[in-house]
């Protein structure tokens, strides 16, 4: 089963995605993979962290105080360090781990062909997936399994609904 969570900015996706994970381990499934936390500082997001589900291991995705690198809005994304973190977390995710999590599929993170190509090659094997879906990428990439619609009202509910998906 192949899931895609999407929905408007600041509907909970990547809530939703973290609790469902949290509810998968408990089930002791092997999860692997990627999420991307904001950077606040003030309160501010001034940033997002790419982070190894499985070993914790993180680097900055995209930063306002980058110097280098793709723009999207005011932040820059740092490539090198996102792949570091990302492809290493996916290649393992797709030997290793029971069910691969990806939050985000976006824009900042297609700015690296070698993520996408990796991302590809999960959607077309057999391992079990559950991602957050940018807005913008619903057309290519809904062929591949479910889409869920995030909203406000649903947010708190689905995680239990989208763990039933999973064996």
């Amino acid at each position: 089963m192949k899931i895609f969570l999407t929905g408007l900015p600041g509907s909970g996706k990547s809530t939703v995605l973290i609790k469902t994970i949290e509810l998968l381990k408990e089930r002791n499934l092997k999860i692997g993979g990627v999420v991307t936390p904001e950077i606040r500082k003030e309160g501010k997001r001034i940033g997002f962290s790419v982070k190894d589900v499985f070993t914790g291991k993180e680097g900055i995705l995209a930063s306002v105080d980058q110097k280098i690198g793709p723009r999207v809005g005011k932040y820059r994304i740092d490539l090198k360090e996102f792949e570091r973190i990302a492809l290493s977390a996916l290649d393992f995710a797709l030997k290793n781990c029971d069910i691969i999590c990806v939050d985000e599929l976006g824009r900042m993170e297609f700015f690296s062909s070698k993520f996408k190509e990796k991302v590809l090659e999960i959607l077309n094997s057999d391992k079990q997936l559950i991602a957050c879906l940018h807005r913008n990428f619903i057309d290519e990439f809904k062929k591949y399994g479910k889409l869920i619609e995030v909203t406000l009202e649903n947010k708190e509910k689905l995680p239990q609904e989208i763990i039933k998906y999973f064996k």
